[in-house]
């Protein structure tokens, strides 16, 4: 991995309290975890670290834009990214284990000899949990000049031949529709 210095916090040397820390995310940031489904991302990331006596409670707002493919018909889309991540991470003397054991992903461990917090993996995560699982088009938008027209109509003629091509197989449960 390149140099990740930027991302990461020595949070021994900070009074107890809330601190904030503010990052700005493009491509580059995405080179070395390889291909994303998403491109020309730029994320604003506000960091909210709490330190309390044996924990430091994380709370990550993101929020930007990112270039996705349509779902429907495979034309480019910017999508708003805004989310909101909580992290509790916990100082104790046997991090590895107690990693290991913990069910919760909201909770992570670290060595009581630990100085830095690495957080690019985390938002590496939560900016890619950012973009919707379903990029389409808005519906007001079917058929727009946004949408690929070529691909739409595909896909009409598409579900008029399977309509038309029903399975045979489904055939003879037509007789069971009227009974109860």
């Amino acid at each position: 991995m390149s140099n990740r210095r930027e991302f990461e916090i020595a949070f021994v040397g900070l009074k107890p309290g809330v601190h904030e820390f503010e990052y700005k995310i493009d491509n580059k940031f995405f080179g070395s975890y390889g291909e994303q489904e998403f491109t020309n991302c730029t994320a604003n990331i506000k960091l909210l670290l709490d330190k309390k006596s044996g924990f430091l409670q994380l709370k990550f707002d993101i929020d930007g834009y990112t270039e996705v493919v349509c779902d429907r018909c495979s034309n480019p889309l910017t999508k708003q990214l805004w989310e909101e991540f909580n992290i509790i991470v916990k100082i104790v003397e046997d991090p590895e284990t107690m990693n290991l054991q913990e069910e919760d992903p909201d909770v992570y461990y670290i060595g009581r000899g630990e100085s830095h917090l690495k957080i690019a993996d985390w938002i590496y995560e939560f900016v890619s949990l950012s973009v919707p699982l379903q990029k389409m088009c808005a519906d007001s938008d079917i058929g727009g000049q946004q949408c690929n027209k070529e691909v739409l109509e595909k896909l009409k003629k598409m579900e008029e031949a399977v309509s038309k091509d029903s399975n045979p197989i489904w055939k003879g449960l037509d007789k069971f529709k009227g009974l109860k």
